[in-house]
């Protein structure tokens, strides 16, 4: 009833319910291409960031196991939308929503042989479904935090959602203490975050960045900030106005005309990427109006900033940023994630409170290229120390035969 009464004025709501429209038809037509007796792997994600955490574990499952069909589900519109086209899986749809009937039917129709969650998403009637059908699910790079409900007195139904899982592979320590002490999962492994391997994948392959990005850049300090929101670009503003000499290339969180109107009206000497040429390129902002570029473009930086840190859902994905040696700093709502933490308490990350704390900082960092490096080569050794999460949990599925080629 909520997403019906959203989608009125919400994009998203819309979107949400338009891929849901006929998916069970649509579904079993796949599965009828793919052939029946096709073997299956579902991954399953919340949204892009899940998908880019659990897509090492797919596409290594791909290349080792070439006869099993990959099908890729997502539950927003945010994960769906931008990798509908993903080439690495065979059917991507988004995922019924959870109920008894529809979770029977989704899953009658896939005939999964194995399912992959990732991080989170406990769908109560998916997940219980598995295990009657004796169907194998395992989770990877979990996070569990005291104020979830697996940890109070009314959450006996995550309690038990967690016993339908063959094996659960979570982030760290801490996570698989937690579960143990309270003999929810004894048997949880600390396997490590899949990401770290994604985010390392890609910065080895040395993409080479456009050449209207490398002609933007020459010359100057360059701040990449990725994943933007209004509060962020708040604080951001008041530095590049007062300081010629740096650069600022944006890719906001949200690509919307209006969206990107607003960014380019509040930093008024700016330049759309999708406009760049000879003509304009020397405006201080670049904004990217496209999606998929923000990875690579952290390769471009002296230091990047990470937005998400000013809203309560908390910072996006630091690591893209940290594997290319670049210090990173994000707003105060950071605690959720451990990568923010650690890099945090080893000196190559900064959290700052409000644009004054932003300057400082920025100063500090432009104006002594020495600190700039140190910190920058923490980032990048924080992060090569925590790749091969994905190893462990490939080593568990060959050892229980749960694919076979």
């Amino acid at each position: 009833m909520g997403v019906h009464v959203a989608s009125l004025t919400n994009k998203k709501a819309r979107l949400w319910l338009a891929g849901r429209k006929n998916i069970f038809a649509e579904a079993a037509q796949w599965r009828e291409r793919m052939g029946q007796d096709q073997k299956l792997v579902w991954m399953h994600c919340a949204s892009l960031g899940e998908f880019e955490q659990g897509r090492p574990v797919i596409e290594k499952i791909r290349e080792k196991f070439p006869s099993y069909k990959i099908l890729l589900t997502f539950f927003s519109p945010s994960g769906y939308e931008v990798r509908k086209s993903y080439s690495g899986a065979d059917g991507i749809f988004y995922l019924p929503m959870d109920s008894k009937q529809n979770a029977e039917k989704f899953i009658d129709i896939m005939q999964p042989g194995l399912v992959i969650w990732v991080k989170y998403e406990y769908w109560y009637y998916y997940l219980t479904t598995f295990r009657q059908k004796n169907i194998p699910v395992i989770l990877v790079s979990a996070l569990f935090r005291e104020e979830q409900p697996f940890f109070k007195w009314y959450g006996g139904i995550w309690r038990e959602m967690l016993h339908c899982f063959e094996k659960i592979f979570v982030q760290d320590e801490a996570s698989a203490g937690r579960l143990k002490t309270r003999n929810l999962y004894a048997t949880a492994v600390p396997a490590g975050d899949t990401r770290f391997d994604r985010v390392i994948a890609i910065a080895e392959k040395h993409a080479v960045l456009p050449a209207e990005i490398t002609a933007f850049c020459k010359g100057y300090k360059v701040i990449v900030a990725g994943s933007t929101w209004e509060e962020d670009e708040e604080e951001i503003v008041h530095y590049i106005k007062a300081h010629s000499g740096v650069r600022l290339i944006l890719a906001p969180h949200e690509i919307d005309r209006e969206r990107l109107k607003d960014v380019k009206k509040l930093f008024g000497d700016a330049v759309y990427y999708s406009e760049l040429n000879g003509n304009n390129s020397g405006a201080q902002t670049l904004i990217i109006d496209n999606i998929g570029m923000l990875a690579r473009l952290y390769a471009a930086a002296d230091i990047c900033y990470v937005g998400g840190g000013f809203n309560d859902s908390s910072i996006h994905n630091i690591t893209e940023a940290a594997v290319y040696g670049k210090p990173v700093i994000f707003g105060p709502e950071y605690e959720k994630f451990n990568e923010a933490v650690e890099l945090i308490e080893r000196g190559g990350a900064f959290s700052i409170e409000n644009a004054l704390e932003l300057e400082d900082l920025l100063d500090r960092l432009l104006g002594d290229d020495e600190l700039l490096l140190k910190t920058g080569g923490v980032a990048k050794s924080y992060i090569y120390e925590k790749q091969g999460a994905t190893g462990i949990v490939l080593n568990y599925l060959y050892e229980k035969r749960l694919l076979t080629n």
